[in-house]
């Protein structure tokens, strides 16, 4: 039995609903261009709004970029389009110097659209979320009971 090559196994797992979850080279003839958020040392001013929206270079600029830099007088951003050697290698490179503290510099990446904007708070689970669940565990605690 012969095993796949890599590319065919990348070829099946893009044509699936992997890819959009994980970036997926383009296929052969077609093209690909992403959307991030691009601006220059913002001060108190993350830039995730529409205005900052641009389209990346296609086929060479297939990630976002994200700097938070940690300065005396407040947090910057610089957010801008890199190619995925470029971006993995300068968010490595820095990562000792990812303190979040004083002269703190982080840079990191990511592949879909406007992925560098502002980080999503999570949604806080509210009682009618919760109340089903506990309904549940108070009918099998009564029923545990009522059975002893």
């Amino acid at each position: 039995m012969a095993f796949p090559h890599f590319m065919d196994i990348a070829i099946i797992m893009c044509s699936a609903s992997f890819a959009k979850i994980f970036s997926c080279p383009p296929a052969q003839g077609e093209t690909f261009q992403i959307q991030c958020y691009q601006c220059e040392e913002m001060k108190h001013n993350d830039c995730s709004t529409p205005e900052y929206i641009v389209n990346c270079t296609v086929n060479v600029q297939d990630m976002c970029q994200k700097e938070v830099l940690v300065k005396p007088d407040g947090i910057h951003y610089r957010k801008s389009c890199a190619s995925s050697a470029a971006c993995l290698i300068a968010s490595s490179g820095y990562q000792q110097f990812c303190t979040g503290r004083l002269n703190s510099v982080c840079i990191s990446c990511c592949n879909t659209a406007l992925c560098n904007g502002a980080k999503r708070k999570r949604p806080v689970p509210s009682m009618a979320t919760q109340g089903p669940q506990i309904s549940v565990i108070l009918a099998l605690l009564l029923l545990i009971v009522s059975q002893a």
